[in-house]
């Protein structure tokens, strides 16, 4: 057996809001590494809206979320897959405790999101009981499990700071991705573990981060392309392949449903911002955080509302 862990991020351009990346970890037989999951599991998935049929949509979060739509494919697709692994969130609060608990602490902290542990999620459980029935016995027909879904939150300030240390927005995202790969590599590296990671921005070598990051391991270059770069990390018997594809989030179904979990959770984690501004204002136009717009959304609260006092270091990023 194998484990294929798929790695994207969401928000990493916005001005507002949380940088969020997360993992979702497969166990699979060897002979299906290369394999379409798409096409292996089209009982219980699909990478398109059309024709669903009651299986759930698994596609670049880019795709699966818009302002038509909002939230609900994402919010469907993500708690249906934690009810296949036992785990029911009930609240945002109760999300990332599964997904990111060590966030929750800093979290608190911005007011906007004290309320977490009342912003309750999707309610519709027989639809979930229905898609993750389906999607269980998808999985096990084909000798396939879902073993993990875990997330790295970067709140604003804490972004802020991270930024402030290494001067460079890339090395502060690529510092998250390190973190799940390393959850992956402690988790899973007894198996043939094999890592997908969206590529990040133009980049081709990979090489000196991973060394910096994983400076205890053994680093080969199998390849390093415009579109695909691949390593071999080892230490000692535990060996890890990452590769980092173009358009990676479109091309394997792990690493879009990593890339639907994060743009879930920085849509509630926003959700709650701007519920809470509004509570101020109710003509105040929510906003999805990117650069244009954000600049809109702090403007209009500055002369709304002036008399609503924020920590900017909570709100706005420095990059």
């Amino acid at each position: 057996m194998a484990v294929l862990v798929g790695i994207d991020e969401a928000g990493f351009g916005p001005i507002l809001g949380p940088l969020i990346a997360s993992s979702c970890s497969f166990s699979l037989p060897d002979n299906l590494l290369k394999s379409d999951l798409w096409e292996i599991l089209r009982k219980s998935i699909s990478v398109t809206r059309k024709h669903l049929l009651g299986r759930l949509l698994v596609t670049d979060s880019k795709k699966a979320y818009s302002k038509s739509a909002g939230i609900k494919h994402l919010e469907r697709t993500v708690l249906t897959m934690l009810k296949s692994m036992d785990r029911q969130p009930r609240t945002l609060a109760e999300l990332i405790e599964i997904l990111c608990p060590s966030s929750l602490e800093r979290l608190n902290e911005y007011p906007w999101h004290k309320n977490m542990q009342e912003c309750e999620l999707s309610k519709d459980e027989a639809d979930r009981k229905i898609a993750s029935a389906a999607l269980s016995n998808d999985l096990t027909s084909n000798g396939i499990a879902l073993l993990d879904i875990r997330s790295c939150c970067l709140d604003v300030a804490y972004y802020n700071a991270m930024v402030e240390a290494v001067k460079n927005k890339a090395n502060v995202l690529f510092t998250a991705i390190a973190q799940l790969i390393k959850n992956a590599y402690d988790s899973f590296a007894d198996e043939e573990l094999q890592i997908i990671i969206d590529h990040q921005g133009g980049r081709v070598r990979y090489r000196l981060s991973l060394q910096k990051m994983f400076p205890d391991m053994e680093l080969k270059i199998l390849k390093e392309t415009p579109a695909l770069s691949s390593y071999e990390l080892q230490e000692g018997k535990k060996v890890m392949r990452l590769h980092f594809v173009v358009g990676a989030d479109s091309k394997y179904m792990p690493v879009s449903l990593a890339s639907m979990v994060s743009k879930y959770l920085r849509e509630l984690l926003i959700g709650n911002m701007n519920q809470y501004f509004s509570g101020f204002d109710a003509d105040l136009k929510p906003t999805a955080g990117y650069w244009q717009d954000g600049l809109r959304f702090i403007n209009d609260i500055k002369t709304n509302i002036p008399h609503v006092h924020f920590d900017s270091n909570q709100l706005i990023r420095c990059r």
